[in-house]
């Protein structure tokens, strides 16, 4: 088995990414890394205009898009994905349509109209919304942009890890927040590549275990619903292809507590002063389940996101802890 992802094409998408999602801070957390018992570095993602990773895969995909003549794209997303799609898709003048469920944040969808995009609401959860998309792609003649499924997705992800490894000292350790599979398989690509002996997992909830799991077992599996307050990587079907790459990349995954969580969100405001999505504190969680794993190495986290509620970060994070982890 071979990835689909090339060390060349993440090199060059470098040169398409718009300079305002790279070159990201790595942050010594001096006070949190101490706390947890590691050295600790926050690759901190969210200081660009989609407020998370997601632009620098729909500025290559984009690219892409317009180099095969289309016009216009439409994506599923849960909606850091379709934030991002829709400034890519308006710096080079391209109509861009989201497809989100009924119960998409409310915070990235008001983003995604802002930025121009036309949003359609449809089903429960992003697999409805997948289907959904698929069909105005083949109905409307737009260019489908399938998360991790599309290459361009993973390889303009996988620019984290070059700035990652490259810059800097080198972790022992990356964890990276799992959910379709783009960053994971993009950062796991690089360190395959560059750093062989570093050590790369991927951390999702147990509220939305189906990568982890197929992972786990090497095979897809699906599961029936979701409950996790981690939307950004809320999945119930995992892509083969994405699998597959990410057998080849990932070292180990991890599953982690809705608490835990909300515990990571709680300590990278208080030792960071970060405005963090649940997905964004997945690392931190897995540093707090099993600290001993982690005791006295150089560890890395990727902060993917910063787009929550207001109302939803207060509840998490400012207000006390009903449990101590």
């Amino acid at each position: 088995m071979t990835s689909r992802l090339s060390l060349d094409r993440i090199e060059r998408a470098v040169d398409v990414i718009d300079p305002v999602f790279l070159g990201t801070p790595a942050l010594p957390a001096r006070s949190l890394g101490e706390l947890l018992g590691c050295t600790l570095t926050l690759k901190v993602e969210t200081l660009n205009p989609v407020r998370s990773f997601k632009g620098r895969g729909t500025e290559t995909v984009a690219t892409r898009a317009g180099e095969a003549g289309a016009s216009r794209m439409v994506c599923a997303s849960a909606g850091n994905l379709g934030q991002a799609l829709s400034y890519s898709g308006a710096r080079r003048g391209m109509a861009v349509t989201v497809v989100a469920s009924h119960s998409a944040n409310p915070l990235k969808l008001r983003q995604i109209t802002a930025f121009g995009a036309t949003v359609e609401l449809t089903g429960e959860d992003i697999e409805d919304a997948r289907l959904r998309a698929r069909a105005l792609a083949t109905e409307q003649d737009m260019y489908l942009v399938e998360d991790s499924l599309d290459l361009a997705t993973c390889e303009g992800a996988a620019t984290i890890g070059l700035e990652l490894l490259r810059n800097g000292p080198r972790p022992e350790v990356v964890l990276v927040a799992l959910g379709g599979g783009a960053l994971a398989s993009g950062v796991g690509h690089v360190a395959r590549s560059l750093a062989d002996d570093v050590e790369v997992i991927g951390v999702q909830p147990l509220g939305a275990p189906a990568m982890a799991r197929s992972w786990q077992q090497r095979t897809v599996i699906e599961t029936d619903s979701l409950d996790t307050i981690a939307d950004g990587v809320a999945g119930r079907c995992p892509i083969p292809e994405v699998l597959d790459d990410l057998l080849l990349v990932l070292d180990d995954v991890s599953l982690v507590r809705e608490e835990s969580i909300k515990s990571g969100m709680r300590l990278l405001y208080e030792h960071a002063g970060l405005v963090v999505e649940p997905s964004a504190a997945l690392g931190i969680a897995a540093l707090l389940e099993n600290p001993a794993r982690f005791a006295g190495r150089r560890v890395a986290t990727i902060i993917c996101g910063s787009n929550v509620v207001p109302a939803d970060h207060a509840r998490w994070v400012l207000e006390p802890a009903k449990t101590d982890i």
